[in-house]
């Protein structure tokens, strides 16, 4: 039986959904405002494993995550100035353009990582309609004021609040900042709705006048719409806990008056030196970077070998580790794949394996262990390269290692296995594929089915192929 831990009860539990095989998973997106980085890729990777390993596991879950777009405040009690709009001063561009800039830089990251893609990936500015009908039902129901435009939630209408963090009250007070927005009834009440001066880019009208939303808002509202009242999985990572999740909590349950999330995962943080990574610290590594010296698989690799619920220290001493043992099942899968086996093993191959997909499957039951499944894996690839020693006895257990490594280090943990640009040689079966894959990008392109031409054109990007379009003709090249 899968066991997550809980932050809400502090313990793992046994995973029960809400309406099984249907798993409602919602997971905070980034604010794009700037490049991703590596902690954005340890989040990120994180929940793309719970995701994987639920659908392995028969769920069939529906995975929501939102861009913030617009809301987002600079500062702990979110009373700064909106990143966005930061962010579109200093590029001198519209905070749209930013938006839209830094929403692709961030997909085509977590596509190098082989994240999967979202089932709904919604925009906070989509649903700014939304967010005012909830502002209203708060203060229809007494858990929210308007003050001179503001709307706060009145944090002591709801007694629960600090649940999830396990934060009081009264301690908040203490950690309140000197300088209280004119008009709160506690300095710990969030703001729901912000009245926006002229010179405000991003505004919308409201009942209480022009203005935008807070940051909070746009969770409930997406996750409302698209998963229920209720939902089974809410993650994201843990300097999310409070105020963000916490805010989250109050403003769903008490709008709806049913509990908001039966599961909440949080990811911890990667640290440089032990302090946290981060924009604000400024001693973050964007992936871009990263990516010029680390194949993306051996930075998953990397996120892999920890825990998602501990930190991870970041070096280069680390990252190399990882480019080793990721290299290290690579080779061995790469080797059964050009191997002379079988192409379905027999009864008795496949038996062969038992203990090592169990004990692959008991480690990631046990609240997502991939470091403990890493290590399945290298038993797999010990077993392996002993028994190639003998290979014509070992076909049919060597053709299921090949298949079960497929299954769980790819299917599962989501890395890739392909063969880079300088594995290949002219003449080789490998170089014929290719020309058998232009071929049938070349047909796509006549039908005008260009998703399915991008994506032959993107994989072969990930070998290291590059397509050059010609007029007549399309030729290739190994990436220099």
């Amino acid at each position: 039986m899968l066991k997550v831990y809980n932050t809400l009860t502090r313990k793992k539990e046994t995973f029960k959904p809400l309406n099984p095989p249907f798993v409602g998973m919602y997971v905070c997106g980034p604010t794009v405002y700037g490049d991703p980085h590596l902690g954005h890729a340890k989040s990120y990777v994180s929940f793309d494993v719970i995701l994987r390993f639920l659908r392995y596991q028969g769920y069939k879950v529906r995975y929501i995550q939102n861009i913030t777009d617009v809301g987002h405040l600079l500062g702990d009690n979110n009373e700064g100035e909106d990143r966005i709009l930061k962010r579109a001063r200093i590029e001198k561009l519209e905070p749209q353009e930013i938006a839209q800039k830094y929403e692709m830089h961030y997909f085509r990251d977590m596509d190098l990582l082989n994240n999967l893609r979202p089932d709904i990936s919604s925009r906070a500015t989509g649903y700014v309609p939304e967010m005012i009908e909830l502002v209203e039902i708060l203060i229809q129901k007494g858990y929210a004021y308007e003050v001179e435009g503001n709307v706060y939630f009145e944090i002591n209408k709801f007694p629960s609040y600090g649940k999830l963090s396990g934060r009081k009250v009264d301690d908040m007070i203490a950690g309140a900042r000197v300088e209280v927005a004119e008009g709160k009834r506690h300095p710990a009440d969030f703001a729901l709705w912000k009245k926006a001066g002229p010179e405000h880019l991003m505004q919308w009208n409201s009942p209480w006048g022009r203005g935008y939303p807070g940051w909070h808002l746009e969770c409930s509202v997406m996750s409302q719409k698209y998963l229920g009242d209720t939902i089974d999985i809410h993650g994201g990572g843990i300097e999310n806990q409070f105020p963000h999740h916490e805010c989250e909590i109050a403003q769903s349950e008490a709008a709806t008056g049913k509990p908001f999330v039966k599961y909440w995962l949080h990811n911890n943080m990667v640290t440089v030196d032990g302090q946290k990574m981060g924009k604000s610290l400024d001693n973050f590594i964007n992936l871009s970077d990263l990516f010029e010296k680390y194949d993306p698989m051996a930075v998953r690799f990397f996120i892999l070998q920890g825990h998602y619920r501990s930190p991870q220290d970041f070096s280069d001493r680390a990252l190399d580790a990882g480019k080793k043992g990721y290299e290290r099942l690579s080779n061995c899968a790469l080797k059964m794949r050009s191997a002379n086996l079988p192409e379905k093993a027999d009864e008795k191959g496949r038996g062969r394996w038992d203990e090592q997909r169990d004990a692959f499957i008991n480690f990631m039951n046990d609240d997502f262990n991939t470091a403990g499944s890493v290590s399945v894996l290298f038993e797999i690839v010990k077993i392996v390269n002993e028994q190639f020693e003998n290979i014509d006895e070992n076909v049919h257990s060597l053709a299921a290692a090949r298949d079960l490594l497929s299954e769980l280090a790819e299917d599962c943990l989501g890395l890739k296995f392909n063969l880079r640009a300088d594995q290949i040689s002219q003449g080789s079966n490998e170089v014929e594929f290719i020309n058998f894959l232009i071929e049938l990008r070349q047909g796509y392109r006549e039908d005008k089915n260009w998703e399915k031409a991008d994506l032959i054109r993107n994989r072969l990007l990930d070998l290291g192929i590059v397509l050059e379009d010609g007029k007549d003709k399309v030729t290739w090249k190994r990436q220099s």
